[in-house]
């Protein structure tokens, strides 16, 4: 027996498929379980490229210092003014999630606001596409979109080498969890 269980109704992804539509960006406020912060030395072409490139909104500022931006629920950045950024992008990286109905216009905004910072769409093992950016701070960011799962795939063995199974459509996976 596996650890695992379906848990998708924390989460404000959509399940994976053609008809998938996203979530309206979410202006609550909240305890954030997580979130980014990211040096910049301008804060204005980082909120534009934030925005017009990667889909965030500004939930609210502190004029010069900081904006706080979102796209979804929990997926929250904080952009802080610094007197510099690195020059290179950090091994590090951090991920999003969106759909794939939304990965060619992301890689098309990001490319037009700056032509060099987009590599990929690639798909990978695990049965996402992601694309990696690289953002005006030098901020390394992935927006991964889950591709439907089909059980006959390779990247559904891999998952199960992994003790990673696809729900059982008829049973309540969370009852023994909750």
């Amino acid at each position: 027996m596996s650890d695992y269980y379906n848990a998708f109704e924390m989460s404000p992804v959509p399940t994976p498929g053609p008809d998938a539509v996203p979530p309206e960006p979410f202006r609550g406020i909240y305890g954030m379980p997580a979130f980014v912060t990211i040096p910049t030395s301008d804060l204005a072409a980082s909120m534009d490229f934030w925005i017009r490139g990667l889909g965030f909104f500004e939930l609210f500022s502190i004029p010069g210092t900081l904006v706080h931006l979102r796209r979804w629920a929990f997926q929250d950045v904080l952009l802080v003014s610094a007197a510099s950024v690195p020059e290179q992008p950090p091994a590090m990286s951090f991920s999003f999630a969106g759909l794939l109905s939304q990965v060619d216009s992301l890689v098309e905004a990001c490319r037009s606001l700056r032509p060099n910072s987009v590599d990929g769409p690639r798909d990978t093992p695990w049965n996402t596409r992601d694309v990696e950016v690289i953002t005006p701070e030098n901020a390394r960011i992935v927006f991964t979109a889950a591709k439907p799962f089909d059980p006959a795939s390779q990247e559904a063995r891999n998952l199960e080498a992994m003790g990673i199974t696809p729900p059982d459509v008829d049973r309540d996976d969370n009852v023994e969890h909750a």
